[in-house]
């Protein structure tokens, strides 16, 4: 009975029903578009910061650098100047210049504490070589100055890492695309992965030599970095680089990873707590820091387009509401009949809800369909969105000497180059399970609150005064 008259009573106002599922419909719809775009921008978010962070890395732990740590290395030869003009001279060497450097002994400091899963500490160093003949008019100890066309110079960034911590820090978001990443077994080894962009510029492969700190090194891997992210050119053993710059037990950055996405705060603070004078940064911090597109992206999906959403939805039930209570209006004869026949009037509500449960069952399903169509044209017709952001350690040093040498134009453009970082990434606008299935719920909830009123209005209604009312 009830559901017979239920479907008569949809059919006989069809045009109303369909009138109040489109206006559900349009509001749900809505809601899963703005929803799955903010998703999307944050996903986009995501990927600029773990380009910078390396994927499962939370937490980065750098340190401010000491004063006078910027001074360029005096280049001597055997302990001595570089001579009179026109001697020869060779030198080779890996630096951090201007990078404040931690005790490698606060790896495992963090690594002990309570919220934290696993910590591996890295050092970025700048392999600068040296030479040519001693040039007239130079300064003892600095080859340049006055006639420093003699003199040739190249860089190349290099990257200790830990090979027992390779989850974490700059190699763990790339592909190791020919050989094998640097194992256990080689952290004392002369062996080195080099960047696929890097290796392809040098000519070099798995098996090739590279001389780094004047000390010849095998290319045991080739590692193709991930879409936007910053990458050394050249990775050796940590105790190696520590031992080539002469900075043994240093490293001058820290990877961390919490327990859970919901640590990351706690173990922000106790990392602060226990290296007081370390900076301590999360993805929360550099996404404060990213600028661009992205950026005003991210604050329209966040403001302005969730309040967009939330107004057409409750002006979507406020229209669902009023046309149902009008309905139940236009019915008061009907209804006056039934509650004379014996209805009483906690049927004649489950009734008038019913149909409004429907009408939002209906709306719900048109509504996500909708919000499908809306996804898919933000993720087809949305441009790429760019974001900058400032450079972190786990890329090049900044401020090291370019290809032109010291002072030269090649170090002013390394030196740009490592002072922002900017990305390019396409939107997507992914619709989840739980954005269908709070559509829905939504859906039924406008049904709901449209039922209530209009069986609130029903029940006033007294059978005498219904039947006395004409059509």
């Amino acid at each position: 009975m009830f559901i017979t008259y239920l479907l008569r009573e949809l059919r006989r106002r069809m045009r109303q029903a369909i009138f109040v599922a489109a206006g559900l419909a349009l509001g749900i719809g809505l809601v899963i578009t703005v929803i799955a775009a903010s998703t999307g921008v944050s996903d986009s978010q995501a990927t600029v910061l773990h380009s910078l962070y390396g994927v499962g890395t939370d937490v980065t732990v750098t340190q401010s650098p000491a004063s006078g740590s910027g001074r360029p290395p005096n280049f001597r030869i055997g302990g001595a100047s570089p001579g009179k003009a026109g001697t020869s001279f060779s030198r080779n060497v890996l630096r951090g210049p201007g990078l404040g450097t931690l005790k490698s002994s606060s790896v495992s400091t963090i690594s002990g504490l309570t919220d934290v899963s696993a910590a591996s500490g890295a050092l970025s160093l700048t392999d600068l070589s040296l030479s040519g003949t001693v040039p007239s008019g130079s300064q003892q100890g600095a080859p340049g100055g006055a006639g420093s066309g003699s003199v040739t110079s190249s860089t190349f960034t290099v990257t200790g890492i830990d090979p027992a911590g390779d989850s974490l820090g700059p190699l763990s978001s790339a592909t190791i695309t020919s050989g094998h990443n640097i194992t256990t077994a080689e952290s004392t080894a002369n062996v080195a992965v080099v960047d696929s962009n890097y290796a392809a510029a040098q000519s070099l492969k798995v098996g090739s030599k590279i001389t780094v700190a004047g000390k010849s090194f095998t290319v045991v891997g080739i590692a193709r970095a991930a879409q936007s992210a910053s990458s050394a050119d050249v990775y050796i053993p940590l105790a190696r680089a520590q031992s080539l710059a002469g900075m043994t037990n240093e490293v001058n950055t820290i990877y961390v990873s919490a327990t859970s996405s919901a640590d990351i705060s706690t173990v922000s603070k106790e990392i602060s707590g226990a290296l007081p004078k370390a900076t301590v940064t999360t993805s929360s911090d550099l996404a404060s820091e990213v600028t661009g597109s992205l950026s005003s992206a991210s604050s329209l999906a966040n403001s302005l387009g969730k309040w967009l959403a939330v107004a057409v939805l409750a002006a979507a039930f406020g229209i669902a509401s009023i046309l149902t209570v009008s309905a139940v209006s236009r019915r008061v004869r009907e209804f006056g009949t039934l509650k004379a026949m014996g209805w009483r009037s906690r049927r004649i509500i489950r009734q008038i809800m019913g149909e409004a449960l429907v009408i939002g069952i209906i709306g719900g399903i048109a509504g996500v369909a909708l919000g499908y169509g809306g996804a898919a044209l933000v993720q087809s017709l949305a441009p790429p969105l760019t974001a900058s952001t400032a450079a972190t350690s786990s890329g090049g040093p900044a401020g090291a000497a370019g290809q032109g040498g010291p002072g030269g134009g090649g170090g002013l453009a390394r030196a740009a180059s490592a002072a922002s970082h900017s990305v390019s990434v396409h939107l997507t606008a992914p619709v989840t399970a739980g954005v269908v299935a709070l559509a829905v719920a939504l859906a039924i909830l406008g049904g709901l609150i449209a039922g209530s009123l209009g069986g609130w209005r029903a029940v006033r209604l007294r059978p005498a005064a219904a039947l006395a009312r004409v059509e």
